[in-house]
């Protein structure tokens, strides 16, 4: 009983994301995938304090791909020039400090690539404001 609820909640969920991508802009897509990393580092955080190994090598992993395979893969390294290379690299950077952060429990280092996370959040939600408004 409760199980047919739980799939149905989550197919619900599943087309609410999946109807928020498919009527995004370029610039909420991106910002989509900030909230997910966000969302995995501080499940990482939630895990790592209640002693979930499991749970937070998951949303490591997860915040990870969401960096490595979303955020950085997206760039345009040549429309983007000097700012895509310096972005690359820092999302690098933000994967290397998961993967301390993993194998070492250390929660400085989740909350320094949550602080990064949220402020390049921050800058891409002023980004797309700008582009709503010029179009």
């Amino acid at each position: 009983m409760f199980g047919q609820k739980n799939t149905a909640a989550s197919a619900y969920a599943r087309v609410g994301v999946e109807t928020k991508v498919s009527t995004a802009s370029p610039h909420q897509l991106i910002v989509m995938l900030y909230d997910g990393a966000l969302l995995s580092v501080n499940s990482a955080a939630v895990a790592m304090e209640s002693g979930d190994i499991p749970g937070k090598g998951q949303a490591i992993s997860k915040a990870i791909n969401i960096i490595s395979n979303g955020l950085k893969a997206s760039l345009d390294m040549e429309a983007g020039g000097e700012l895509s290379g310096r972005l690359a690299a820092l999302y690098e950077y933000m994967a290397q400090r998961l993967l301390q952060a993993n194998l070492q429990n250390s929660r400085p280092a989740l909350d320094e690539v949550s602080g990064l996370l949220t402020e390049l959040r921050g800058a891409w939600l002023d980004i797309a404001d700008m582009a709503a408004e010029t179009a």
